[in-house]
């Protein structure tokens, strides 16, 4: 049995009594909440760990079943949001009329140039989620995590977070009328503290890790102090994660209803990618895509890369590290989801990389030059595994691959404005130009 850092965590209130009809409602096609180790099921509850065994929980369905047809053109008939997936969700059927920043939709660029410099010939696109409204892939699981919130009736929206999910959580509050307080690590890039504050929530910088963070707001749920709190990533976590699937369900659709050959996935907790996965099998399942074989690659930080290890070294148990990276929005060093993600990379046929943070650096400016794509620090470590997975011949360039950028650079300016600046500095005269050789 695996406990994947859960065990630690609080487990006090967890309610066993069936949820009232309004409630079943409010989960659309979601019926119960399942432990991923033992199966014990659960109602839909802001709980997060199984009492059997303190494996994670995760939002089971009864998805619609029947003509996959009907099913494509009722998504394909809804708003260009996350919302279109609203059946495949455990989210009420208006909740279009909800108060909610409405992310999703981001753009699947075909990236040909980036192909070319990296050898790519089956087709390389990149899913570029820093166009949603606080600029990174959080405001998909904050969105559902909201949801959840108002159905349960809390009050105060919270989160742990590495900076991302802090500005995530503080712009879906304020939207929502909910308050927010949420927590991160004292040591933050400047631009993702000031985009977690503004929004007018308690913003509290913890000092140390944010696996420290994380162990404080785990104390923090189960004290009359957070009474009323919906911690999105902590208890309500198993709706928080659904938020990634519909990533899978976008790739799919803009490529024509079908698979990629290949995904390239960041990770942070692992969460991302093992949702992605289950968003790939619930499509296949439907009918919505033909079924054929994927493979998912996942992607760290040399600085907190704990899976890749385990991953390379045939281990099944990810050993907690203490992060030292650029790449602040992927260093957690206790990853939870670690163990299911080395499950994915070997069941598909894939694998885990990691580059180190001068390597980062280079695929960033490397996607900016050839894509127009400014990413964060996140979408560095991609790009740059994608590129090590190349040259170390793990990954087939004639397959199609799709690699997520889950942030915008402008967040992570830190890592790239030692290197990168102004061409030359230059009087306001045309001799001064072809001086220069810019002629």
């Amino acid at each position: 049995m695996r406990r994947k850092g859960l065990a630690t965590m609080a487990v006090q209130n967890i309610a066993t009594t069936p949820q009232d009809a309004s409630q079943d409602a409010a989960f659309g096609p979601a019926v119960a909440l399942s432990c991923r180790e033992c199966g014990t099921r659960y109602p839909l509850t802001p709980v997060f760990a199984c009492l059997e065994c303190f494996g994670p929980l995760e939002v089971a369905y009864d998805l619609p079943a029947g003509d996959p047809e009907r099913l494509r053109k009722q998504i394909e008939a809804g708003p260009a949001n996350i919302w279109r997936y609203a059946p495949l969700l455990p989210v009420p059927a208006d909740v279009t009329a909800k108060q909610n920043l409405n992310p999703g939709w981001t753009k699947l660029v075909k990236a040909d140039n980036l192909a070319r410099e990296l050898g790519v010939t089956g087709g390389l696109y990149v899913k570029d989620d820093s166009g949603n409204p606080t600029h990174s892939f959080k405001d998909r699981v904050v969105a559902i995590a909201l949801e959840a919130a108002r159905t349960f009736g809390l009050t105060t929206l919270s989160c742990s977070s590495t900076g991302n999910l802090a500005g995530a959580v503080g712009a879906a509050a304020a939207r929502a009328g909910f308050r927010s307080c949420v927590f991160i690590p004292d040591d933050l890039e400047q631009g993702k503290v000031v985009m977690a504050a503004v929004y007018g929530g308690d913003l509290v910088a913890i000092k140390g890790t944010y696996d420290d963070v994380n162990r404080f707001c785990s104390e923090l749920i189960g004290d009359p102090a957070g009474e009323g709190w919906g911690f999105v990533n902590v208890n309500l976590r198993p709706y928080y994660g659904e938020g990634s699937k519909t990533l899978a369900y976008e790739i799919a659709e803009q490529l024509g209803w079908r698979l990629p050959d290949n995904l390239v996935i960041p990770i942070a907790s692992g969460s991302q990618l093992t949702k992605i996965d289950k968003g790939l099998k619930e499509l296949i399942a439907l009918g919505l895509v033909e079924d054929k074989p994927y493979k998912i690659f996942g992607a760290q930080a040399e600085g907190c890369s704990p899976v890749s290890a385990a991953f390379k070294a045939g281990h099944d148990v990810v050993r907690p590290v203490k992060p030292d990276t650029i790449a602040k929005s992927l260093a957690i060093g206790n990853p939870a989801d670690g163990p299911y993600v080395l499950d994915i990379a070997r069941r598909t046929g894939g694998a885990i990389e990691d580059v180190d943070d001068e390597q980062i650096v280079d695929a960033i400016k490397l996607l900016s030059r050839t894509e127009g794509i400014f990413a964060e620090t996140a979408g560095g470590v991609t790009v740059g595994v994608l590129k090590k997975l190349i040259e170390t011949g793990q990954l087939d360039p004639a397959a199609e691959t799709v690699v997520l950028n889950t942030g915008d650079g402008l967040k992570t300016l830190d890592a790239v404005s030692p290197t990168t600046g102004p061409t030359a500095t230059i009087a306001p005269s045309l001799a001064a130009f072809r001086e220069a050789g810019l002629a």
